[in-house]
């Protein structure tokens, strides 16, 4: 290389959806030292760091064509990328499909595959020796029957690729599985997997596997359920401070996280039932995982409370770097640019956190006319909340980013927290009028 020749800056794409801040980009990429791109929407826009080389709006970043096209121009500006990152849950297929077709590394659809099949998922952690639901593929009526009948009604039933509740039946009896017969007909046919139902509480498991042992993890439960939160009830989770309930899940996480793995490294969201023996001891059973990091404001949270950046690790797997559970400072790791300010004021002492999201009264978009809560200081309320004020019209955009209200928790205890979150809960009330789409 002579003096004259220069070194072409790296190009990294972005595909990016939040407003919020649930990643910190520029600290994961060098803005200066290379071209970052983003393919984002209107309302991801706020959030893209100044320094970004170029930004291309696009309608969904789930899309394939539109983000193929405006991938294809980014690179056409900037250069062949390097590597391509996506870090919400709702662009890892997207992500993986485009890397493909643009020829670069990471993740790939058929890597993917066993974080996205249900079926596929379930039979890999069965062969490790975790404990999981009795499972069946369910591509008929006649499959689910079968299954009922050799295993025992309740069964549950649900799409193989599904996110959050989507498609998810819970059938009591033949006469409720004819009921429901029509979404096998060809017009509604997609793959499924049917399931032994089981009662037991589900909690969540975040964290990293890096290969070959856990890196940081912890354990929540949920305040009611996801799917219960489609229906109109607030969705609430706290970390487990129990002893006896994280001592058998850490050898049970790590089964389950190295049989998925591959033995590569990976972010997990993973939810699994708590049971009990005859004896009162815990018994987990595996629900299924998903590769990145959990929704709702788990990020904030682990920044927040514990000073972690667990997106930075799921940064550095797709960017082909070593994962690194990044430390930051928890005073400074509040969401900026959000409907409402948030208040991040909390002491640092606390090590148990929680959230709360509160469903709309209307489906969106709608507009909001008013909206309360008893707000409370210290251990009687949140450390931090997102809540829109009158005026503010919440778009239809799915997820758990855009609701009714988000609020963050911090306690001394898993039983305080929880107090907090119920309170807050049951003190919020909204108003909101339909607005057209």
């Amino acid at each position: 290389m002579n003096g004259n020749e220069r070194t072409v800056p790296e190009h990294v794409v972005v595909l990016h959806r939040w407003r919020d801040r649930h990643a910190r980009y520029a600290a994961y990429l060098d803005h200066r030292a290379q071209r970052v791109t983003y393919v984002t929407t209107e309302l991801g826009r706020s959030s893209v760091p100044e320094g970004a080389a170029a930004v291309r709006i696009v309608r969904a970043t789930d899309e394939p064509v539109e983000t193929r096209a405006a991938v294809a121009e980014l690179i056409g500006r900037f250069g062949p990328a390097s590597r391509l990152v996506a870090l919400n849950e709702g662009d890892l297929d997207n992500a993986a499909e485009l890397r493909v077709a643009f020829g670069l590394p990471g993740q790939t659809p058929a890597e993917l595959e066993r974080f996205r099949d249900k079926l596929t998922m379930v039979g890999l952690v069965d062969a490790a020796g975790v404990r999981v639901p009795r499972y069946a593929d369910a591509d008929t009526a006649e499959d689910v029957r079968a299954f009922g009948e050799r295993h025992g009604w309740p069964v549950v039933v649900k799409p193989r690729r599904g996110t959050a509740s989507r498609g998810v039946l819970l059938l009591h009896s033949q006469d409720e599985l004819d009921a429901q017969a029509d979404i096998f007909l060809p017009d509604r046919h997609e793959p499924r997997i049917v399931q032994s139902f089981v009662p037991d509480p589900v909690l969540h498991i975040d964290g990293l596997w890096t290969g070959d042992a856990l890196g940081p993890w912890r354990v929540s439960r949920y305040v009611n359920n996801c799917e219960e939160f489609t229906k109109g009830t607030f969705l609430g989770s706290v970390e487990v401070d129990e002893p006896e309930v994280l001592a058998p899940l850490a050898d049970f996480t790590a089964a389950a996280a190295e049989a998925l793995g591959d033995g590569r490294p990976w972010v997990f969201h993973m939810e699994v039932f708590l049971g009990r023996t005859s004896d009162g001891s815990p018994r987990p059973v595996f629900l299924e995982a998903g590769a990145r990091v959990g929704g709702g404001e788990i990020p904030f949270v682990w920044r927040e409370v514990h000073g972690l950046d667990l997106m930075s690790a799921a940064a550095d797997i797709q960017l082909g770097r070593t994962p690194a559970v990044t430390a930051v400072d928890p005073e400074r790791g509040a969401a900026a640019d959000s409907p409402s300010t948030p208040d991040a004021t909390g002491t640092a002492g606390h090590t148990t956190a929680g959230w709360l999201l509160l469903p709309l009264p209307v489906p969106p978009p709608c507009e909001v006319e008013s909206v309360g809560w008893a707000a409370g200081a210290g251990e009687d309320g949140p450390y931090a909340h997102v809540v829109p004020e009158p005026g503010y019209v919440i778009p239809a955009t799915g997820g758990y980013e855009h609701v009714a209200a988000r609020f963050r928790f911090r306690g001394a205890s898993s039983r305080s927290v929880e107090a907090q979150i119920r309170k807050t809960a049951e003190s919020f009330a909204m108003s909101c009028r339909p607005r057209p789409c």
